[in-house]
């Protein structure tokens, strides 16, 4: 009886380990599994913001590195930069071509703030000689804006490497029109190295600027968000090229048109494509102009710089957030921002805000106002949320009306900006957006129609 029972226990014994190893093989293949799975599901599902992220787009100077400078060999090279003219690296594309055999760098050209961005906003650019290299550093910023042919006496192709903003009124697409201008008039060269549009290949938006406001803020006839690269619109502006229109006496091409086509060849990227904004390229943004320091401000800067023309509100200029704010010291931030939201506007929220500005418009004062955020790129009107402020302003605050107190000097600047004056004439009147939202749209279709000839990017 004893033996019977002694083997029954060691037969429950043995059953209770081999279950309990079952169990336990049973646990790691379940673990390994939802592990393997989490794996798959991870690298297969992955957001689109999060995959995107991981791209990265070889801009032209790399592309035309990796190409052994084939288009410069054997020519006397001028270079058209600033510090956003960089590798993926960082590395200046000043230093890259100096320090390349195939290439011989002659002469530096500087937009507004300089070849090596020593230049505040808005100051003169003089001519001098870049310390790193040696090499002579033309101003293309000052009383000069368009290559004379005493600066290219010595040379054969002027190579343009400058990352935009992707808006009319920033004023590196008018210093590669001055360019345009200066090769067709000497016989020079141009190539261009490409690098992406900021905003993305897709929004366009505001009316084609007009006869009578074509400046250097508002150059050509294209939108104020025009969706191309700056290899796109050279392309689109060298075909377009009008020996009938004469060039005036301060280098600004009339009607908008280049006086005629010159030798242009321009250095794709690989990589880039029309759906991309700044922040799915993978590439460092460099800040060339003080007020414009990431990629993310450029998305802000068609939302509010036509109302910093005014000096009237503060812009978060002179704050930590330039362009990304409206505030004056007679706003009530809460009720401001109630009145932005209650607009339901597409990809938008508006925050209330208090803030008091170190420079620029209400240095040192407390102001109330609203910080803008961009909940949804592709779904916001961008460069309507001025005027909606404006609207909403007007209608809470009906004492400060910013046509009877801003500075009138500041009017033509506002309407060279918005590339007419339409919409100043009109919103004066009625001070809604309602009746300015047709005209400054009248252009879009039509626009991505002429322009998406010289798209080179899908």
């Amino acid at each position: 009886m004893c033996r019977i029972l002694l083997t029954t226990i060691k037969t429950e014994r043995y059953l209770t380990t081999a279950k309990i190893k079952l169990t336990i093989l049973i646990m790691k293949r379940t673990i390994l599994f939802a592990a393997m799975l989490c794996w798959v599901m991870t690298a297969c599902c992955a957001c689109p913001e999060t995959s995107s992220k991981s791209t990265t787009v070889r801009t032209g100077i790399e592309v035309l590195r990796d190409r052994h400078f084939d288009v410069l060999q054997g020519k006397r090279v001028g270079l058209v930069t600033n510090p956003t003219g960089v590798d993926s690296h960082l590395k200046s594309t000043v230093d890259i071509f100096f320090e390349a055999p195939e290439v011989n760098l002659v002469a530096l050209y500087g937009p507004e703030h300089g070849v090596r961005g020593n230049v505040h906003a808005g100051d003169h650019v003089g001519n001098e000689v870049d310390s790193k290299t040696g090499v002579t550093m033309y101003s293309l910023y000052g009383s000069t804006r368009k290559p004379t042919a005493e600066m290219l006496a010595d040379v054969d192709v002027l190579v343009y490497d400058i990352q935009d903003n992707g808006c009319r009124s920033y004023t590196y697409i008018s210093t590669l029109g001055m360019l345009l201008e200066a090769c067709a008039e000497y016989d020079k060269e141009l190539i261009i190295l490409d690098r992406p549009n900021p905003l993305g290949g897709r929004k366009i938006e505001g009316c084609l600027a007009e006869d009578g406001y074509i400046s250097f803020v508002s150059q050509f006839k294209i939108p104020y968000l025009y969706a191309q690269t700056p290899g796109e619109l050279a392309l689109m502006l060298n075909a377009e090229a009008d020996s009938a229109n004469a060039v005036s006496g301060k280098g600004v091409a009339k009607d908008g048109a280049l006086s005629k086509p010159v030798k242009l060849t321009v250095i794709p990227m690989e990589g880039w494509t029309r759906d991309m904004k700044w922040e799915d390229t993978g590439l460092e943004w460099v800040v060339a102009s003080p007020h414009v320091q990431t990629g993310h401000t450029a998305y802000f800067y068609p939302q509010t710089g036509i109302l910093g023309e005014f000096g009237f509100y503060n812009i978060g200029v002179g704050y930590t957030l330039p362009f990304e704010l409206i505030g004056a010291s007679w706003i009530d931030a809460d009720e401001f921002a109630a009145a932005m939201n209650d607009l339901h506007l597409p990809g938008l929220v508006f925050r209330p805000i208090h803030y008091k500005p170190f420079y620029s418009v209400g240095k040192g004062e407390q102001l109330q106002g609203v910080q803008i955020h961009l909940m949804d790129f592709d779904a916001a009107h961008l460069s309507s949320v001025q005027f909606y402020v404006l609207e909403v302003l007007n209608r809470l605050y009906p004492d400060h009306v910013f046509f009877e107190e801003c500075d009138k000097g500041r009017f033509r600047m506002f309407d060279i900006v918005c590339g007419t004056g339409f919409v100043r004439d009109t919103f004066s009147k009625s001070y809604t957006w309602e009746s300015l939202r047709e005209y400054w749209n009248k252009d879009v279709e039509s626009y991505r129609e002429r322009s998406s000839q010289y798209y080179l990017y899908k």
